[in-house]
């Protein structure tokens, strides 16, 4: 009989195609998910993977066994799903997933409040620019910038972020609207809707500083490099910016809190929905 452990190993590399983003997903070496697939071949005595260079192509009788593999490790989720929300009590880990800055510039800030109020809950922050699964209890719950399409998922909207354009005072002393430079995300972000507004907004003005997150944008905006499109909450309290002149609040973005269904009603899971839906409300109140 095969080890379930090997198992769940060789789901995530056929999941992912390498054993780093495999190794990454599971929080181990790819020494040890490499040797947990070896494993599990030779307990079938059968080869599933073909071993390259750059990553791990299925072999045909791979691809039938990670299709049962993954229905399995389906069922075992749901099984944990619904064993912790049918526990009662008001205490645990519960783990969100947010977009990386609203995590560490809002979320994170939240911490003490939450454990006043509920001193038996141990919150687990992560930030994340991917989607994370909940099904597969990636996360407990998560906060989106768009209505989630989760499988599974029961979705809130509890609030509205919202954007305007910020640069160093310095920068717009004298500086007609047609001489403004951008500071934007680069191209694998691009598809942001907040990114094309601010693309159709500069025209032809030109960009002269990308990065990939939003705090290297806000930085560089602060030294006086250009122009960019900021949250109001990150960019409100910073002593080096100021709104450029014009309308505030140009472009909002949706706040959304999603739980898998089968954890809705575990109590501390929903004792921090309850909680976020709260903070955030009050701080980013939806727009009507």
């Amino acid at each position: 009989m095969f080890d379930w452990e090997d198992l769940r190993h060789f789901v995530a590399l056929a999941r992912h195609g390498s054993l780093s983003e495999a190794a990454r997903q599971l929080k181990l070496d790819h020494a040890t998910v490499g040797r947990r697939v070896a494993a599990l071949e030779q307990s079938l005595d059968m080869r599933l993977v073909d071993r390259r260079r750059r990553h791990y192509a299925l072999t045909r009788e791979g691809e039938a066994i990670a299709e049962l593999a993954a229905q399995l490790e389906q069922g075992a989720f749901a099984i944990e799903r619904t064993a912790r929300g049918l526990a009662s009590r008001l205490s645990g880990k519960v783990e969100v997933s947010a977009p990386p800055a609203f995590a560490s510039q809002f979320l994170a800030r939240q911490a003490l409040r939450l454990r006043e109020r509920h001193p038996g809950i141990e919150l687990v922050l992560c930030g994340s620019k991917r989607s994370v699964s909940l099904g597969r209890r990636e996360a407990d719950l998560a906060i989106r910038l768009s209505r989630p399409q989760e499988r599974g998922g029961v979705v809130r909207k509890i609030g509205s972020l919202g954007f305007s354009l910020y640069a160093a005072p310095a920068y717009l002393d004298g500086r007609a609207s047609e001489a403004l430079e951008f500071i934007g995300y680069d191209d694998d972000l691009e598809h942001l809707p907040q990114e094309r507004w601010l693309h159709a907004f500069a025209k032809d003005r030109p960009f002269v500083f990308r990065a990939n997150d939003v705090l290297s944008l806000q930085a560089v905006a602060g030294l006086g490099l250009g122009v960019t499109l900021l949250p109001d909450y990150m960019a409100e309290p910073d002593p080096a910016l100021v709104r450029v002149p014009g309308p505030q609040d140009v472009f909002r973005r949706e706040l959304w809190l999603v739980v898998h269904g089968d954890l809705r009603r575990s109590p501390p899971i929903r004792a921090v929905m309850d909680f976020l839906s709260e903070a955030i409300g009050e701080a980013f109140p939806i727009v009507r």
